[in-house]
């Protein structure tokens, strides 16, 4: 393994005392080496994406069913996930500011891989207690080594296709929930759930391998290109007293990222059965697993859309602008599913599209506004904001289902969580016109557009070859 990326070809003929290690076969100069840089990473997060909603899958005939969870105990499966995951991003956010990739890496993506371990253990035993601490434990690892694999993209394409790189890591995230949405259930149906919950469990596995993997590319990347030791001296500096140091526009946007994802995710965990009690075509067990697919779509569109979001907010800009934009067409999603009988994959399709550009404004703004020494932290804060507001709507989601027998009594209660996430979406909206307001007056970093991002930048040029002709030449040449 070491001669194959170490050495060439033409050095096996050498003898070894004369084989000098300078030209390694991959190169971190060249384009392809982020590129497999970003291939690796995106793996990092695809067996953990698809055993979150794992559960989600088997709510009603296994979890409920056959292992007898009450709503509630259903909810915290949930609820101990997006809250272990609140506290555990803040210090993990930091600790990678402040030791680096590479500890991280490993580290969360092994606790991803015990955490479900643990979940299908407690399942196969039909013990609540360790379905909790499996979950527990999953979320520690898992919003952890998502702020990572953030970090890791931030690093490597500052500058280049940012938005878009983003776009290609949730994508393959995503990939990972659209398989369990499609497969888990046919899955299920032929051997048994708890054959699927251990396939999650080896997924998590090939999470980890990834992980060796990307923190070798990563720690011989940094080396190649000579910035090992800047990003050293700047992890050393880092301390918690940066959190102060952060600016409002940063905080506007985690409270945007906030109430824009209690939208998605929360329905995630129970638009299955939601589905099968609103709609009459999609009820019977035999119906389960076209619920179950339907209730993916929005995963479906978010796997296909996703990098090419990005790529058109890298080329467009204005992503303050857009972000409002988007907020205003998520809030018809949740009036057309509790108003109308209109069929549930044309609503559930919009959330995905509207999820799919979301995506790719809001996280890769964050690296704009902030130091690269401070991404771990500032992705950890915000993705701690992110999942308080998931677990508080999940045990809201949850008190708001009461079980009943009574159909028109669940329509109402249905009803009633269609209208909280539609008025979380509302207060996004609030927050992204503030974002603007603030933006604007700050010289418009988030709203800046392509042309004026090049123009600046030949601007900076000019200045540092000494250009000392007039301005309006300078911008005369430059258009």
């Amino acid at each position: 393994i070491t001669s194959l990326f170490f050495f060439t070809p033409r050095d096996c003929a050498k003898p070894v005392t004369t084989v000098i290690m300078t030209k390694p076969c991959l190169d971190a100069r060249k384009t392809y080496y982020r590129f497999l840089v970003l291939l690796l990473n995106c793996c990092l997060t695809f067996g953990s994406y698809m055993v979150f909603d794992m559960p989600s899958v088997f709510e009603k005939d296994y979890l409920k069913g056959t292992l007898g969870l009450s709503s509630t105990q259903y909810s915290l499966l949930y609820s101990i996930y997006a809250w272990t995951n609140a506290a555990a991003v803040l210090v993990a956010g930091w600790l990678i500011d402040k030791l680096g990739n590479r500890v991280g890496v490993l580290l969360f993506s092994f606790l991803c891989l015990f955490g479900q371990t643990l979940f299908a253990t407690g399942c196969y035993t039909n013990k609540y207690w360790l379905m909790l601490t499996g979950r527990l434990i999953f979320g520690t690892g898992g919003g952890s080594i998502t702020i990572l694999q953030n970090r890791i993209t931030a690093i490597w394409f500052d500058g280049k296709e940012l938005a878009m790189a983003f776009g290609f890591t949730l994508a393959f995230s995503r990939l990972g929930s659209v398989l369990n949405f499609l497969c888990s259930a046919s899955i299920a149906a032929e051997t048994s759930p708890i054959a699927v919950l251990w396939g999650g469990a080896v997924m998590c596995g090939f999470g980890f391998i990834c992980a060796i993997v990307v923190t070798w590319l990563d720690t011989e990347g940094m080396r190649q290109l000579g910035l090992q030791e800047s990003l050293k001296l700047a992890s050393r500096r880092v301390s918690l007293r940066d959190l102060t140091k952060l600016p409002l526009a940063y905080w506007l946007l985690c409270l945007i990222i906030c109430f824009a994802y209690i939208g998605v995710f929360p329905f995630a965990a129970e638009a299955t059965s939601f589905i099968q009690a609103k709609y009459p075509q999609y009820r019977g067990d035999d119906e389960h697993t076209a619920a179950a697919r339907v209730a993916g779509a929005v995963y479906y569109v978010s796997l296909v859309l996703s990098p090419a979001m990005g790529a058109v907010v890298d080329w467009m800009g204005r992503r303050a602008l857009l972000i409002s934009f988007n907020a205003i067409l998520t809030i018809p999603v949740f009036a057309l599913l509790a108003f109308t009988d209109i069929t549930p994959l044309v609503p559930i399709l919009w959330l995905g599209v509207v999820y799919s550009i979301a995506s790719a404004a809001l996280w890769p703004s964050i690296p704009l506004l902030i130091d690269r020494s401070l991404i771990g932290t500032a992705m950890g804060v915000a993705t701690s904001i992110q999942m308080l507001g998931i677990g508080a709507s999940n045990q809201i989601v949850g008190a708001i289902r009461v079980k009943t027998d009574d159909v028109e009594e669940e329509l109402t209660q249905w009803k009633y969580v269609m209208i909280y996430l539609g008025a979380s979406t509302v207060l996004a909206f609030v927050f992204s016109l503030w974002l603007n307001a603030l933006d604007a007056r700050r010289g418009g970093i988030l709203n800046k557009s392509r042309a004026q991002k090049k123009r600046e930048a030949l601007m900076a040029t000019y200045d540092r070859l000494g250009y000392d002709e007039s301005e309006e030449e300078q911008t005369s040449l430059i258009n």
